[in-house]
């Protein structure tokens, strides 16, 4: 199986910081990776991706534009 890496777009990444990198790593499933940067570009997770073989996961905002405001139940 491969693994999966999940990531989001940083809520300051407008305009005012164009060269700073705009993606946020979230999560690592199922492989033996380790980040040394929290923030990224798109062409570094790419390439990150391809060479692992990983699936790159997209976490979306809800309508309100905020990332996941339910209540979560973890046992």
């Amino acid at each position: 199986m491969a693994g999966k890496i999940f990531y989001r777009e940083r809520t300051k990444a407008g305009q005012e910081e164009l060269k700073k990198p705009r993606f946020f790593l979230v999560a690592v499933a199922g492989l033996d990776l380790k980040f040394h940067a929290k923030h990224v570009r798109k062409t570094e997770l790419d390439r990150i991706a391809k060479e692992s073989g990983a699936e790159l996961i997209l976490l979306d905002r809800d309508a309100e534009g905020k990332y996941g405001s339910d209540e979560v139940e973890v046992d």
